[in-house]
């Protein structure tokens, strides 16, 4: 299996396990609140790992830091998705059961493709695109019933507004995706906490108790930190569409968690909903892009091995070790494989 695609199913499963045990904090904690303690957990917990990592693991490694023009990109994608994004979710699980919620955030993997494909000119064929159809029309069964206001519930109409900032979240991440992924995650993550709690404080919420805070920031470390950090990583691997089809499997596993700890029910709907939603995915999974392509020359940061695409020269002693980090370059070339949308490969299709 590809690596971009093993990150993205590990990322997916990080975060869908996150939103049944969110769900359950709601009752102590109000929205904004959560979101911030989410956030800041993720945030706190990468500095940890990050300095841990620079000083007993990788002592001699580079950070690649964000380019000059890369950090307009970074502040809107954590505007987006780290700040107006989870406030909306964490008011959408207040009035939506945790097993919809998981699969309507299916919603994120159709509108991070439809922005990736005609906004951002991300390559896609017929195949994909009945697949991404597959997953909305999955994502969209769970909130139609009785009783909701023009057949969608108000909570359901929160988390699709969430889905859609964190599809532009995601689309604009995929700009700094060659940049060190623990970095990028844990700037999201802190930013994100701090804005969410001064905007929670400043309207007069409490905070909860010790033990609810702990518990907050541990659900944020892994279901928000450490999913960050490997959807990064399959964003740089894969490219935005790809990579939030495969992330189509996090609503599934929290939907599973939902109902086996939290007492959901099993509904007709959701049982309609995961089948949609496992076709689309195999639809994806099983894709095989191949064609002859021309690579232009370009000169940037990013951990790499020397595959195919790296046969530089290095203009200072190595020690041997893979991957590493440092500036280089990529001459020009023409060849052909299979290939995803990934830093390497964002030509145009005829």
């Amino acid at each position: 299996m590809h690596q971009g695609v093993i990150y993205a199913l590990l990322a997916a499963v990080l975060f869908g396990a996150s939103t049944p045990f969110a769900k359950a904090l709601l009752g102590d904690i109000h929205p904004i609140v959560l979101a911030g303690l989410l956030y800041a957990g993720s945030g706190a917990g990468l500095a940890i790992v990050q300095v841990l990592r620079f000083s007993f693991i990788q002592k001699t490694e580079r950070i690649a830091w964000p380019s000059r023009g890369d950090w307009g990109w970074l502040a809107a994608a954590i505007l987006s998705g780290g700040i107006l994004g989870p406030v909306l979710l964490m008011f959408g699980l207040a009035t939506t059961a945790a097993s919809t919620t998981s699969l309507l955030l299916n919603l994120e993997s159709a509108f991070t493709a439809l922005l990736a494909w005609f906004l951002f000119r991300e390559n896609f064929d017929r195949r994909i695109a009945i697949g991404m159809a597959a997953i909305l029309a999955g994502g969209v069964v769970p909130s139609v019933g009785p009783g909701h206001v023009g057949g969608v519930s108000r909570g359901a109409l929160l988390v699709a507004a969430a889905c859609l900032c964190w599809a532009i979240d995601n689309n604009l991440t995929r700009k700094v995706s060659a940049s060190d992924a623990i970095l990028i995650a844990g700037l999201k993550g802190l930013v994100a906490g701090v804005v969410n709690l001064s905007v929670a404080l400043g309207l007069g919420y409490a905070l909860p108790s010790l033990a609810s805070i702990t518990q907050a920031a541990a659900v944020g470390f892994f279901g928000y930190g450490l999913s960050l950090v490997l959807f990064v990583l399959a964003l740089r691997h894969l490219g935005t569409a790809r990579t939030g089809a495969y992330f189509a499997i996090a609503p599934f596993f929290g939907g599973f968690l939902a109902v086996l700890f939290f007492g959901d029910a099993v509904t007709v709907q959701l049982c309609i909903a995961g089948v949609l939603m496992a076709i689309g995915l195999w639809l994806h999974l099983s894709e095989r892009h191949e064609h002859e392509h021309a690579h232009d020359a370009i000169d940037h940061t990013h951990a790499h091995r020397h595959d195919v695409h790296h046969r530089h020269v290095h203009d200072f002693q190595w020690d041997g070790v893979e991957p590493h980090t440092h500036p280089h370059r990529h001459e020009a070339m023409i060849h052909k494989h299979i290939h995803f949308p990934d830093v390497h490969h964002r030509h145009r299709h005829e």
